[in-house]
């Protein structure tokens, strides 16, 4: 069941639903909040809407990132699989 919580970004107050228990809720706003102060702090213009994309985009890449890697491991690990039921039949 999706319950409603309130976070706060870039100094805005969110309504947002999410089934996720409140502290995951709270774990997300402060990778968020904390990821655009790094990211805004790097760049030399306060635009918040600039800042946002960089994020999102910086963000992105890393889930992408992780998603590779994942398929990856999920490769190795089929192809593992196969080994190992080759060895027990030979």
């Amino acid at each position: 069941m999706k319950t409603a919580h309130v976070v706060s970004v870039l100094g805005r107050e969110i309504s947002v639903r999410s089934s996720a228990r409140a502290e995951r809720v709270q774990a997300i706003e402060t990778f968020v909040n904390a990821r655009l102060q790094e990211i805004g702090s790097a760049l030399k213009s306060g635009d918040a809407q600039l800042v946002l994309t960089l994020a999102l985009l910086n963000t992105t890449e890393e889930m992408l990132n992780l998603r590779d890697r994942q398929e990856s491991e999920q490769a190795d690990e089929s192809r593992i699989r196969g080994l190992i039921e080759r060895l027990e039949t030979a």
